[in-house]
């Protein structure tokens, strides 16, 4: 088996502030192979790249993200918790980090030849939204071939392939969906009859069968989120596509 794809998620987060360019820019240096950030809807219906839908965590302010301009949000400081809670990685330049839009980002990624993964955060109220303003950012770009868009959100997905037949869409889940279903292969099934091209699981969730009923269904399987190289030496063996990671050099440098 070749080793899988070393993803950067969110950027390279482990020495950066997570979904922000100087993240985005440290994983471009640290040679990943792809690249996995989180996107909402800001309050003028423009993508912008964050995981949580509020900026308690990492702006330290309780404004939603869906109250605010992607303006705004462009002018907000998203670096500096970093260096408050990691102060032997701090960085006077991350307390200049703000919000970015997805355009921004992908402007950024221009010439990156990697995987581009974009998990669109959504809910019921504003997932076809979030859908249409992605695919329309994304329809013409030259890097359409290599974007996976991605959601736990499984509506999200017949909605993209709407929108763009062509690109490639991946089923998220984490350890909970368990909580409804019986075996984890069925995991498969539920992906598939969303039409999703491709799986990504919480780490938790795999063993050798699923990754063998992945690989004989056609469905490339990512895996989240893995820092620990020997997690992946000891499945080498398994069909595993490719491992998104906080720390891509760590994981590149052990192989």
């Amino acid at each position: 088996m070749t080793r899988p794809l070393i993803i950067a998620h969110r950027g390279t987060s482990a020495r950066a502030p997570e979904n922000t360019l100087a993240a985005f820019q440290v994983a471009v240096e640290d040679r990943a192979e792809g690249i996995e950030f989180d996107v909402h809807l800001a309050k003028d219906r423009v993508p912008v790249v964050i995981h949580d839908d509020d900026l308690r965590r990492i702006g330290f302010r309780p404004d939603r993200v869906a109250d605010l301009t992607s303006i705004e949000l462009g002018k907000i400081d998203v670096g500096s918790w970093f260096n408050a809670k990691y102060p032997d990685l701090a960085d006077p330049e991350f307390s200049e980090q703000t919000v970015p839009t997805l355009a921004d980002t992908l402007l950024l990624l221009h010439d990156f030849d990697g995987l581009i993964y974009i998990e669109l955060k959504c809910d019921q109220s504003n997932c076809t939204a979030l859908v249409t303003a992605v695919c329309e950012l994304v329809r013409d770009s030259p890097q359409l071939a290599r974007m996976i868009i991605k959601s736990f959100k499984l509506g999200a997905i017949p909605e993209v392939r709407h929108l763009l037949p062509g690109v490639t869409t991946a089923a998220l889940f984490a350890p909970e969906v368990m909580i409804y279903l019986r075996r984890r292969e069925h995991i498969i099934a539920l992906a598939r009859e969303f039409g999703a091209d491709q799986l990504s699981v919480h780490h938790a969730l795999v063993t050798p069968r699923l990754c063998r009923l992945a690989s004989e269904a056609k469905m490339p399987l990512t895996v989240w989120t893995v820092d620990d190289p020997l997690w992946i030496a000891r499945r080498r063996n398994l069909a595993i596509t490719a491992v998104i990671t906080n720390d891509p050099a760590r994981l590149l440098a052990a192989f």
